[in-house]
């Protein structure tokens, strides 16, 4: 056995070198946390609490104390954040900070792999694929196994890739993962353990790693390579985590690994944010700490610099209800606001739409910055009458997804089939409809349509009197006869005997008929896309026709691009699911659709499922924690179904959940 030296640490400054007074930059929860003694330490940082600052207070305290730059590893979830909390610290201490490891988990990851790659039968110059990469691969490899001859609905790389990846961060399995997450593809099981196997040797074949194999072979390097882990844990000596609540398996394992002798861990988060489960963190990292970590001393920084009292006090009350949870109480340091946050009821979507607008104009007219307003949602479905009202009335939005409601895929897919039906000389939305299919690509689409073009019905202002007889023996690949016969037999639903039918059965017919197979191998998020078309479809029962809603489609996507550019540049309200939302803040804030079944959602409440319905709530509170001055809560109380008339709705249950006290009730007429 080695014999063990210990070389002496030299003595610790005399004074700070930065010459920072700790004690007045911060308040004393921050300074209980910067200043505390080394060891396994867990800050639950409250929302709009100082939390960056805290962190970049502790590293410049450690380098003040001594602590070689070498030593230190600061994990981050973004680029950005690292960057931002290093030149902090660069801008409070004079201090060379080249040698202090600051980054994403995946970019430090990639830095160890570098060394020691062939450890895992790599070479240091592996390439890292990216999004587009990984798909190009993954459809590579079932093009080689020949499965999209196999099945005309075989799942598209997309929504394999992100099968793998949830599988990945989960440190599931491939079949746990599709039984929980995709369900709906688990006849094609057999076909995706082959495709997962061929993709995962290829990779080794080509020196290739995706983004999740970073975090998955450091792991692995560490499990099979002792000497390597106990190297970088001797050095890591000080470790910091930001925003402790969002990481998932491999990265609590990763942090694990690298802190298991010395234990000199400061992880930094917020339980009641804890609201990416659907991707793969996993709260109980968190919750969890002090138990892998019996020696932590926990801290708490509940002073709030953000939101005015009134605002914290509704957020404080409506995370109580959560049973799993850290316990904390938000306080203001801001005096009392101008107004109590509001709840107000409406009739009707419209109307929310209406209010909205209406309140957003006087807020702009009292001297509000439209940069400082934004509307938050739970899905983005939610929106989709808001964003109607917002471009009627002229007022500058951007979304935080940078696609409009109205704009995304499957959206434009389904309305292909409609504008080809009451314009049968549209070419663009013929070539888009038919390339759904399996096996049609760009030429055969524009041979199809010169075939189409060819018939005199083609060229009428009206739908024929039947699509089939006209289209059914049109020269199709073998494997796309079958889509081809249920697309031409579902087009005559949409014109029965020449005649449109309305655009909510039309909807209706389309997304059942062909689009719902579809969406389920083509996109991963199928159960938000379904979601879309169904609300979509309720939308258009205002409409009289299929004609007068496609027109104000039209209306909506004819915007300028420069006219639009100009618009935004002086200002924007801010439209955002609450998830894009998260670490943002605005002055005011309108938290929408707050109905049971809208939000929380339906799933949630059908399937009783109590872990979810908590998340929810997290996910309410995140909403509430973004308002600095103003907070509008609305829900509509009726809500137009497709074809299924007017329903009343519930009221969220997170708002019977607060006293009544709290909030300041409005009515709208």
């Amino acid at each position: 056995m080695a014999r063990r030296y210990v070389i002496k640490q030299d003595a610790a400054p005399a004074a700070p070198i930065s010459g920072i007074d700790y004690r007045t930059a911060l308040n004393e929860e921050q300074y209980a946390a910067v200043s505390s003694e080394p060891g396994p330490a867990l800050v639950i940082a409250g929302a709009g609490s100082g939390k960056t600052r805290t962190l970049t207070y502790r590293v410049a305290w450690l380098l003040d104390h001594g602590t070689d730059p070498w030593n230190i590893l600061l994990l981050t979830f973004t680029n950005k954040a690292a960057r931002e909390m290093t030149e902090r610290v660069r801008s409070l201490i004079p201090l060379d900070l080249s040698r202090l490891w600051s980054g994403t988990f995946h970019s430090i990851a990639n830095r160890i792999l570098r060394q020691h790659a062939e450890y895992l039968g790599y070479t240091p110059a592996f390439t890292i694929m990216d999004s587009d990469d990984r798909k190009s691969m993954i459809k590579s490899v079932v093009k080689s196994l020949k499965l999209d001859e196999k099945s005309t609905r075989f799942p598209k790389a997309e929504v394999l890739s992100s099968l793998f990846s949830l599988a990945d961060n989960e440190g599931a399995n491939i079949q746990e993962t599709l039984e929980n997450a995709y369900p709906y593809l688990s006849n094609h099981l057999d076909a995706i353990l082959d495709v997962h196997g061929q993709y995962v040797a290829r990779k080794q074949e080509t020196n290739s790693m995706d983004f999740d194999d970073l975090l998955l072979n450091v792991v692995k390097l560490f499990q099979e390579q002792e000497h390597l882990r106990a190297l970088y844990g001797s050095r890591f000596q000080h470790i910091l985590v930001d925003e402790y609540q969002d990481t998932n398996y491999l990265q609590s394992r990763f942090i694990d690994m690298l802190s298991r002798e010395h234990g000199q861990l400061m992880v930094v988060g917020d339980d009641a944010q804890s609201i990416y489960s659907w991707r793969g963190a996993d709260m109980e990292n968190i919750l969890s700490f002090t138990t892998r970590y019996p020696a932590a001393t926990t801290f708490k920084i509940e002073t709030n610099y953000r939101s005015v009292p009134e605002i914290l006090e509704l957020s404080n009350a409506a995370i109580a209800a959560n049973e799993v949870q850290i316990e904390k109480q938000l306080r203001s340091v801001r005096p009392t606001g101008e107004m109590q946050p509001a709840l107000v009821p409406l009739n009707d979507d419209r109307m929310q739409a209406k209010f909205i607008v209406q309140r957003i104009r006087d807020l702009i007219e009292e001297g509000t910055d439209p940069n400082e307003i934004a509307v938050l949602y739970r899905a983005h479905f939610h929106s989709m009458e808001l964003q109607m009202e917002l471009t009627r009335g002229e007022i500058p939005f951007r979304i935080t997804s940078g696609i409009r409601f109205f704009e995304q895929a499957h959206i434009k897919d389904v309305v292909a089939f409609m504008r080809f039906v009451v314009n049968p000389r549209d070419e663009l939305s013929f070539r888009r409809m038919v390339m759904l299919l399996p096996g049609i690509g760009p030429g055969m689409a524009q041979k199809l349509w010169t075939r189409w073009a060819a018939c005199p019905e083609s060229r009428l202002e009206t739908p024929p009197e039947s699509f089939s007889a006209l289209m059914l023996d049109f020269p199709v690949p073998a494997k796309s006869k079958t889509g081809w016969t249920q697309l031409c037999y579902t087009l005559d639903e949409l014109a029965p005997a020449g005649k449109t039918a309305g655009p909510a059965s039309m909807l209706l017919s389309i997304n059942e008929a062909v689009y719902d197979e579809y969406m389920q191998s083509a996109f991963e998020n199928y159960d938000q896309r379904r979601q879309d078309l169904l609300h979509l479809a309720g939308f258009s029962e205002r409409f009289d026709s299929a004609e007068d809603f496609l027109s104000q489609l039209s209306l909506l996507g004819n915007t300028d691009d420069e006219s639009a550019a100009a618009d935004l540049s002086g200002g924007a309200v801010t439209l955002s699911t609450i998830h894009q939302a998260k670490g943002l803040e605005w002055s005011v804030v309108f938290l929408i659709g707050l109905c049971d079944g809208m939000f929380p959602h339906q799933r949630v409440i059908d399937d009783g499922d109590l872990a979810g319905l908590e998340e929810e709530r997290r996910l309410f509170y995140v909403g509430i924690t973004r308002a600095k001055d103003q907070l509008y809560l609305t829900y509509p109380r009726w809500n137009c179904r497709a074809q299924g008339g007017t329903f009343m709705q519930m009221p969220s249950r997170f708002l019977d959940e607060f006293p009544a006290s709290l909030v300041e009730e409005w009515q709208v007429e």
